[in-house]
């Protein structure tokens, strides 16, 4: 207990560490996912600019990268990473990896929940005049706003617990300080500090999720 004391101002360090990859990570996937998601909604047949060729490719791709597992992502990602002048280890490349694994699950998540808007609806948008880009942009997603905001929280969740992995590349954060200070030093208080601070964030991020969901969803 005394030891946990000590590396209190390390476990505060460890906890901002995790949430600015994360919250970066969600960032820069995010906008990406999006407008994946946007362009494998947009060209499946019978949606608005149906391209068999363009969501086949697109399809592809999400369904290769989407499965791999974030531990073997990470290591597979480094050369890519130095392609692009980053390192190989270290928080900017803990960012770039989260990065890349959260694009693919949000573009699928986007699709998923995009596809589920009434076909009434857009019908009754084309006739009343509204241009398919305009329908793509604004309508479609603004129909699917509430379920896209939990999708989005489940992902934040999911960040968060990959995150601690990027700790076996000397990225910090709460995987890290429990591999370092707890696993190796046989400390359990720090391993199960760090565990309830996972849980208290993970918390904090479901409800405040899931209340604003709700508060779309009523109007």
């Amino acid at each position: 207990m005394d030891r946990l004391i000590e590396l209190l101002p390390q476990l505060l360090q460890a906890t901002y560490e995790t949430l600015f990859i994360a919250s970066f990570g969600l960032v820069v996937g995010g906008l990406l996912g999006f407008v994946l998601g946007l362009a494998l909604y947009a060209t499946r047949a019978g949606s608005l600019f149906p391209n068999r060729v363009v969501f086949g490719i697109l399809n592809v791709i999400v369904n290769t990268f989407r499965p791999i597992p974030f531990v073997i992502l990470v290591f597979a990602a480094q050369p890519i990473a130095r392609a692009f002048g980053l390192p190989g280890i270290g928080i900017g490349f803990a960012v770039f990896a989260v990065s890349v694994a959260s694009l693919f699950a949000i573009s699928r998540i986007v699709e998923q929940n995009l596809i589920t808007v009434r076909p009434g609806v857009i019908e009754a948008a084309r006739a009343a005049g509204a241009s398919r880009s305009r329908i793509l942009f604004r309508l479609v997603p603004r129909e699917t706003l509430g379920a896209l905001v939990l999708g989005y929280t489940f992902i934040v969740v999911a960040l968060i617990d990959i995150t601690t992995l990027t700790g076996a590349i000397g990225a910090g954060g709460l995987g890290q300080l429990a591999l370092v200070y707890g696993y190796r030093q046989f400390n359990p208080w720090v391993t199960w500090t760090t565990v309830l601070v996972i849980i208290v964030i993970v918390q904090l991020v479901q409800f405040v999720g899931n209340a604003l969901a709700r508060r779309i969803l009523r109007r």
